[in-house]
């Protein structure tokens, strides 16, 4: 994997979780799956549906499927046990190495922080399980900002840059998936893609 990254001597690093520094975006696909079958999808699951929500938080993204597949159920308990089956899965998670050597590096000389949709109940469990945790001091979920302030919105990175005590527009962010990108250059930074594995 080949990262485009810009020229510049960025104040901070900002990377996004799930699909960006670890391969976890197939387990939460089969978690999805199997908790969606459950409340009564009985169609195929639409895997690029799936993708291009990558980055929404998982309490929207139930929402979304509900009206998108004309399911009802009550999101939270959805969710709840969406991220169970996701944790059961856990030990199936790898590190995307080419980010996570990245982020290695610049980690030495520069703060770095994790933006991630899911929540932390997910998201630290995830950092553990591929021993990264210690290298973020800062983790921003969708719990640290406003009820649907989450990517797309810029709020998520605003605040992690705020908590590292750097400018936005200093920072470079990393992302694998469009709503994340979205945030990012709504807060005013740049931004490297990173290919879906």
């Amino acid at each position: 994997m080949l990262l485009d990254i810009p020229d510049g001597d960025f104040a901070a690093y900002l990377f996004d979780l799930d699909g960006t520094l670890v391969d976890s975006m197939p387990v939460h696909l089969r978690a999805w799956e199997i908790a969606l079958r459950r409340v009564g999808l009985m169609v195929p699951f639409d895997e690029a549906y799936f993708y291009s929500l990558g980055g929404v938080s998982t309490l929207e993204s139930a929402v979304i499927f509900a009206q998108h597949y004309g399911l009802t159920f009550d999101a939270h308990v959805l969710v709840e046990q969406k991220e169970h089956l996701y944790l059961e899965m856990l030990p199936e998670v790898r590190v995307i190495e080419p980010v996570a050597d990245f982020a290695r590096r610049v980690a030495l000389s520069r703060p770095v922080a994790i933006v991630t949709g899911g929540g932390p109940e997910i998201a630290l469990p995830a950092l553990d399980a591929t021993g990264l945790r210690s290298l973020f001091p800062v983790v921003i979920t969708p719990q640290d900002v406003a009820p649907g302030r989450g990517k797309p919105a810029p709020d998520m990175f605003l605040l992690a840059a705020e908590r590292l005590g750097v400018h936005a527009s200093h920072c470079l962010v990393f992302e694998d998936a469009l709503p994340g990108v979205a945030a990012a250059r709504a807060a005013g930074m740049q931004v490297v893609t990173v290919p879906r594995r």
